[in-house]
């Protein structure tokens, strides 16, 4: 508690740094490395405090040396404290440290001049005086800062600014109305670019979930579009303006080509690999990739991210596609990462000529981990190296013999991560043409830039691999796009795990990818899910950065606000009983209108058949009841909906005729409701009816995380629920007889329901969608 105070932390921030166990002893291990009496001043605090919070465990050998040259004022800026936990984490693994180098990289002593920086800064203006005259004050100096500092990586940041400030008000003289017009215009259109991933998927989230003017409120929910309007991600050609691209003296050119070639235009991606289906998580990410787009006049690719032959399967690419069709997104272009497995092996090779790739042969088993033994291949001779890549690439190393690694350390620690292995397996559109595949970590990125996207959006895991896309992108010279990461969607009471899945249903608890009990969305369609309900959800969930899970019953309520405006009404009985009318007040069976949604009677009716039989809910008729059951009891009427009518319990028929047997008919008296007679409630009821099959569906987990071994220590499988899906034989209206599959519909006073697949002609098939809001349960 001592340490982190003498850092000058608020108690708040205290409090947090306490519950990190690691940090809180990586502190005091710093503060044992500094001499009793020596006080820090104002400026080494947070610096010192930034070099504990951001050293890896792969160099915490060096954490006595970085607290001495904060003491000694040889790293005195951020900049200096990152380049030095870099430069240690790079060289954690050499027999020796040459602290000389060190130094050098950090930039130790260098300082840049006041006449340094006026040059630099005249040589900046000059290059683009043109358009800053042109432009004004409207132009963006942030280009000329990143410029003047990959020039001169030490400067001064206060400094720089300032002599800039001075020379463009010495070119373009005082401020004018005009000026001051159209910067604010520009600001109000759209924000600062500079703000961190997380500032900008939260403004989104806040714009979204700001109440609405009464005006709003009648257009319904705000759409992921709406959303997406408020992102304040940089625009396309302004990579550069974002924290933590990566500048290099290509970086211009690169952009100007880049806009050439889009005409300035916003282009998303979706990246799914076609081994699985796509799950709820994923409605996140398309609705995020494709709204940007359109939000913007943009384009979104679908480009399947097929490098693993081993698992993809053409069904797979078939129900992705088939899933973003039914989301209500059209791809600009249809693309797959082997369209691009020969320009990805020249990258390759290119990077092999540059020293910054080479062929491994250290196993699987020992490239595990993030404190794995170095390579000894690792400065094996460039030609050593192109030899056995091409070797490789034309099948004569065996599987797992032989892997081509890249040079550089991810974020994580992870050294050296995997760019192509060797697997002899048949690819889905390739066939035998390869037997070399690019992972991930090589792949992503450089299709990215083959297809010109500017903004490369996922999900916080993938936060990790930004370093390396920016490196991989610089190192071959080609145009780098900006990466964006947003939280996942989580959901509890499920797992969304392809693996997980299989086992499912491998262990014959679910049916198939598409079983209702699951998340994944050719499930939730199948369940009667409205594809604008997953829309909205996704929209309602914002576009924050923090990690939260969802519980089932708020994707529930979006379903029910779509349903509610779309699904007609109609009468169906799940577990009926016969009732016959005995005085049943017509000569025969007679049709009734009935509305499809009785609050707006304009969207329609159909009629049903009334007739002396019926049938209604076993449920809604009890022998022996209490006070608060309003129904059907033999001293109690209930109305009968849409007939005028209330029955009267005249005598029960049992079952095999005993008089202790269940009832399973009963006849019934029918009397006129009046304003001074009528019934406590109303009930629903079949008449003349088709038969269905309705099935029931309740949560396949027992626990909200039934991957939490804490909670479920026997694994996943042991918490799957009993009787999950129970199927009844319903009865439902005549009309319905013509169903198509997906229809959907409101079973009054029972719930929404929508017509199953497994359909066939006479044998309509219902699946439980969601119970009414307020009425699951109800007893009156």
């Amino acid at each position: 508690m001592e340490h982190l105070k003498a850092l000058g932390l608020g108690e708040q921030k205290i409090k947090e740094t306490l519950k990190n166990a690691a940090l809180t002893g990586t502190v005091t291990r710093a503060f044992s490395f500094i001499s009793a009496g020596v006080e820090l001043s104002a400026t080494q605090k947070p610096l010192l405090f930034q070099a504990c919070s951001k050293i890896k465990p792969q160099s915490a050998q060096f954490l006595e040396l970085l607290v001495r040259k904060i003491i000694d004022k040889s790293l005195d800026t951020s900049l200096r404290v990152d380049t030095a936990l870099e430069y240690v984490l790079a060289n954690a693994t050499k027999a020796t440290f040459n602290e000389a180098e060190f130094d050098a990289a950090c930039g130790v002593g260098v300082v840049v001049t006041p006449e340094e920086i006026e040059r630099a800064v005249e040589e900046a203006i000059a290059k683009h005086r043109d358009d800053i005259v042109q432009n004004r004050y409207r132009f963006n100096v942030g280009k000329l800062l990143t410029e003047i500092r990959a020039a001169l990586p030490w400067v001064d940041g206060k400094a720089l600014k300032s002599e800039m400030d001075v020379q463009i008000f010495d070119l373009l003289g005082p401020k004018t109305e005009a000026d001051d017009e159209q910067v604010g215009k520009k600001r109000k259109e759209k924000p600062s670019a500079n703000a961190t991933a997380e500032t900008a998927v939260n403004s989104a989230t806040k714009a979204a979930t700001t109440p609405a003017s009464t005006s709003d409120r009648s257009d319904g929910p705000r759409t992921m579009v709406d959303l997406m309007r408020n992102v304040d991600f940089h625009r396309p050609g302004e990579n550069f303006k974002t924290d933590g691209y990566v500048v290099t003296p290509e970086t211009e050119r690169l952009l100007k080509e880049h806009l050439q070639r889009t005409g300035g235009k916003v282009r998303t991606r979706f990246p799914p690999e076609p081994n699985g289906i796509l799950h709820i998580g994923h409605a996140k990410a398309i609705n995020i990739n494709f709204a940007y787009a359109a939000a913007n006049d943009g384009m979104c690719f679908l480009r399947y991210d097929d490098t693993n032959p081993e698992k993809e399967e053409e069904k797979f690419v078939l129900g992705i596609r088939d899933i973003v069709n039914w989301l209500g997104y059209k791809p600009f272009k249809v693309t797959y990462s082997s369209d691009y497995f020969q320009q990805l092996y020249e990258y390759a090779v290119v990077l092999i000529k540059k020293d910054l790739a080479y062929v491994c042969h250290q196993t699987a088993d020992q490239m595990k981990g993030f404190t794995t033994e170095p390579s000894r291949w690792r400065d094996r001779p460039v030609a050593e190296s192109l030899q056995l890549f091409e070797d490789m690439k034309n099948g004569k190393i065996d599987e797992g013999a032989a892997t081509l690694r890249m040079k550089i350390t991810l974020e994580e620690g992870k050294m050296d991560p995997v760019a192509y292995r060797i697997k002899f397996i048949p690819h889905h559109r390739t066939g035998t043409q390869w037997c070399i595949y690019p992972t991930y970590d090589y792949t992503h990125c450089l299709c990215d830039s083959l297809e010109d996207i500017t903004h490369s959006l996922c999900t916080k895991e993938f936060q990790s691999r930004r370093s390396s896309y920016y490196w991989l992108c610089n190192a071959l010279d080609i145009y780098c796009p900006v990466q964006w990461e947003y939280a996942r969607l989580n959901v509890n009471y499920t797992v969304v795990s392809k693996r997980k899945i299989n086992k499912l249903i491998t262990e014959n608890i679910v049916n198939d990818w598409d079983d209702p009990r699951l998340f994944t969305l050719s499930a939730l369609r199948r369940k009667g899910y409205p594809a604008e309900a997953v829309n909205n959800f996704c929209a309602q969930m914002g576009l924050t950065g923090a990690q939260t899970s969802i519980d089932p019953a708020a994707l529930e309520a979006s379903v029910r606000d779509v349903l509610n405006l779309t699904a007609a009404r109609t009468m169906a009985v799940l577990e009926p009983i016969k009732i016959t009318i005995s005085n049943y007040p017509h000569d025969g069976p007679v049709k009734l209108p009935v509305a499809d949604f009785p609050n707006i009677p304009e969207k329609g009716s159909h009629e049903v058949w009334f007739d002396r039989e019926v049938y209604i809910e076993q449920s809604d008729f009890v022998e022996n009841a209490d006070k608060s059951f309003r129904r059907l009891t033999p001293g109690q009427t209930v109305g009968l909906k849409y007939t005028g009518l209330m029955l009267r319990v005249e005598s029960i028929v049992r079952a095999g005729g005993e008089s202790g047997g269940l009832p399973k008919e009963l006849i019934c008296r029918s009397e006129a409701c009046t304003a001074t007679e009528k019934p406590k409630a109303y009930i629903h009821w079949v008449a003349k009816p088709v038969p269905a099959e309705v099935r029931l569906y309740e949560k396949l987990f027992i626990h909200k995380n039934p991957e939490d071994s804490n909670e479920v220590p026997g694994g996943f499988i042991s918490d799957c629920a009993t009787d999950t899906m129970r199927s009844v034989c319903a009865y439902v209206d005549e009309h319905l007889a013509g169903s198509k599959v997906y229809d959907k519909y409101q079973f009054e006073r029972v719930g929404f329901f929508s017509v199953d697949p497994d359909s066939a002609t006479g044998q309509l098939v219902f699946n439980r969608t969601v119970t009414l809001k307020e009425d699951a349960g109800k007893t009156n």
